[in-house]
């Protein structure tokens, strides 16, 4: 039985409505996005003829290296979503690179592959050069971290396009990985065994849902976000600004143990371990790890129903190994904060997760 996320009553004078608050009516519109990624991806999988098989929509695109029969690049872009507007109110930036570089290397590391290089690129309606340098000096150091070389980026200043005192944090990784290691899902079957490495809070997901929920777009924002939760432990600003994992180090460790593996981003547990699910599978997954308090308090203060919470936020789980079930337990000896997600079954119609919250 999972953890109840959501209190029986909404808060008094909260305005929240029975239903609660979802990811659509704070702005992101989930569903919609899978419906473009699903037509776009009609009309440019031809383009990914020829490359490694299962490249099309994976968390990192692969291709060939000329000449190099044995490697394959890798390359990855993404950003760090609204987390930037936090980051803002507290004045607090320089973990918002570490966070992007961490995002990008996780996405690499899903196929087996290595970092090498990056670039960056930051948008702002009006420059702040000490936002801009904490920023950037913050991903400089997080490449340093990770023997990547940030080989080049954008610093891009356009009034009217973004809003005042905002700004967008985007990266794009390449990496190398050997075509034999490659590591791809395609033999994932029946009777592997899920496995689960904690999240350390968010991540770079699901803020604009939060912002709605702790109203941080309105005045007082910064007070709220100063204030000390004892379930916690530290104010809410703090736990919201916890730095996204990495997980590149772990993935090495147990390479030649696993058959896929999946970072859980947006589009939470089932959008991301879909990913690496072969049409003749499904993942059963058992709701059965502790929650982080941060998300109890999201669910209970926005109303925020189950599915919604795991369909938006990592809810505690920030990657997902999926063996076989004789190298399970050396995994889990290998990593000894893993833990027993679940199982794949045969394919169960569409279904490519499945989801037992209760």
């Amino acid at each position: 039985m999972p953890p109840d996320l959501v209190n029986p009553e909404p808060p008094r004078g909260s305005g929240f409505g029975p239903e609660g608050l979802t990811y659509r009516s704070a702005g992101v519109d989930i569903d919609a996005a899978d419906r473009l990624k699903r037509r776009l991806g009609e009309r440019i999988r031809e383009l990914f003829g020829g490359l490694p098989a299962r490249s099309f929509g994976q968390f990192a695109g692969l291709y060939p290296l000329p000449g190099l029969p044995g490697k394959i690049l890798a390359a990855t872009v993404d950003g760090v979503g609204t987390k930037t507007r936090i980051a803002a109110l507290l004045g607090k930036f320089d973990g918002l690179g570490r966070d992007l570089v961490h995002h990008c290397v996780n996405d690499l590391a899903t196929c087996g592959a290595e970092p090498l290089f990056m670039l960056d690129y930051y948008g702002t309606g009006r420059l702040d050069p000490e936002a801009a340098e904490a920023v950037i000096g913050g991903l400089a150091a997080a490449c340093r971290d990770w023997d990547i070389v940030l080989l080049g980026g954008e610093t891009a200043e356009m009034p009217g396009i973004y809003v005042e005192g905002e700004f967008d944090l985007v990266g794009c990784l390449v990496g190398m990985a050997d075509r034999d290691s490659l590591i791809t899902g395609a033999d994932i079957g029946p009777g592997d065994v899920i496995l689960g490495l904690p999240s350390d809070g968010l991540h770079t997901n699901g803020y604009s849902l939060v912002r709605k929920v702790f109203g941080l777009d309105l005045a007082g924002a910064t007070g709220t976000l100063n204030r000390y939760y004892a379930e916690l432990g530290q104010t809410l600003g703090e736990a919201l600004l916890r730095h996204h994992r990495c997980y590149l180090n772990e993935v090495r460790r147990v390479r030649r143990l696993i058959k896929g593996v999946a970072h859980i981003t947006g589009g939470g547990i089932p959008g991301n371990v879909a990913r690496v699910i072969p049409e003749s599978a499904t993942a059963v997954i058992r709701v059965s790890w502790e929650i982080p308090p941060i998300f109890r308090l999201i669910a209970a203060t926005g109303r925020v129903a189950q599915a919604e919470m795991f369909r938006v936020f990592n809810m505690g789980v920030g990657l997902v190994f999926i063996t076989d079930p004789d190298r399970a337990p050396a995994v889990l000896a290998e990593l000894p904060e893993a833990f027993p997600m679940g199982e794949v079954i045969r394919a169960d119609g569409d279904e490519r997760v499945r989801l037992l919250l209760d």
